[in-house]
């Protein structure tokens, strides 16, 4: 069963109206909140605080995300992430006997494509054989590979999404994780443009 590298990320939940939000808790810090009134201030004041480095305030807006048909490869670098809460898919309740995989590139177009699959269908026909045997799942996992699918959700603040952000759309950062940056980043740039704007991908 060869899977094709789709990945989904969907934005569940972002804090509503997310750069009011940031810029009266800024305002606070300031108490000048009389220049609310003015209809580019929320814009303005955001740029101006993410270019003096103030990002303190980005805390206190937030934004879910559900990341599916990823590695666990990929996984074990994103909660790499301190900053952020995770819930992942569990590979001890839910059974993978029939687990779909990611194919990195150099594999899928190396001569060592036909023995990637091979190798996968022996892992799964093992692990199917290993849980007739008797053998539970949460110890059965133990031969699933780090292609394997999993799916994870991520809730992290504004701040911590920008250096995620920052951090995984560069051109030295792992294929896998990188893509996944960049959708995130255009799903924020959409939501909360202001905020997110200034970060260009390389």
């Amino acid at each position: 069963m060869v899977m094709i590298n789709r990945m989904d990320v969907d934005l569940i939940e972002i804090t509503p109206n997310s750069e009011k939000v940031i810029e009266i808790a800024g305002r606070t810090a300031y108490l000048s909140y009389e220049k609310m009134e003015d209809e580019d201030s929320t814009k303005n004041f955001i740029r101006m605080i993410i270019k003096r480095g103030h990002e303190s305030v980005l805390e206190h807006a937030y934004a879910t995300f559900r990341i599916a048909e990823v590695s666990r490869a990929f996984s074990h670098q994103l909660v790499r992430h301190r900053i952020a809460s995770y819930t992942q898919q569990s590979q001890r309740y839910v059974n993978e006997r029939n687990f779909h995989y990611v194919i990195p590139k150099t594999i899928s177009e190396s001569k060592f494509y036909g023995e990637y699959i091979e190798l996968i269908d022996s892992i799964r026909f093992l692990y199917e054989k290993m849980q007739k045997g008797g053998i539970p799942n949460e110890d059965a996992r133990f031969i699933l590979p780090n292609g394997c699918h999993t799916t994870i959700v991520m809730s992290a603040n504004f701040r911590e999404w920008r250096h995620f952000i920052k951090l995984r759309t560069s051109p030295h950062a792992q294929w896998e994780i990188r893509r996944v940056a960049k959708k995130i980043l255009d799903i924020l740039k959409h939501h909360a443009p202001n905020v997110f704007m200034d970060l260009i991908l390389e």
